[in-house]
């Protein structure tokens, strides 16, 4: 039996994404997100990490920026190196649209 809030399976160990589940990410210059470039991304809500970690950094989880004011494009946004990074799927249909 899986318990779907926590990912865990009975026996206690975690359950793997799938590889089709996989996200691939692309960086985005942020100039072409956000307007305001604040750097530390203050101006901009985040709504919690991710399962992804950023490629720059191998350690910090991502975080998810929906549009809003200030914000052109939703993405994710790593807040140790303020990277802003796309997501796709590996067919190629993104992640983050709508």
């Amino acid at each position: 039996m899986v318990a779907h809030t926590t990912g865990l399976i009975k026996t206690g160990r975690r359950h793997h994404a799938a590889n089709e589940d996989q996200l691939i990410l692309s960086e985005l210059n942020r100039v072409d997100v956000v307007d305001n470039l604040d750097p530390s991304h203050e101006n901009a809500a985040t709504f919690g990490a991710v399962r992804e970690t950023c490629p720059k950094c191998l350690h910090t989880h991502l975080r998810l920026v929906l549009r809003q004011h200030t914000v052109r494009v939703a993405h994710l946004f790593c807040v140790s190196c303020a990277s802003c990074f796309d997501a796709s799927y590996a067919n190629g249909m993104p992640a983050l649209s709508i």
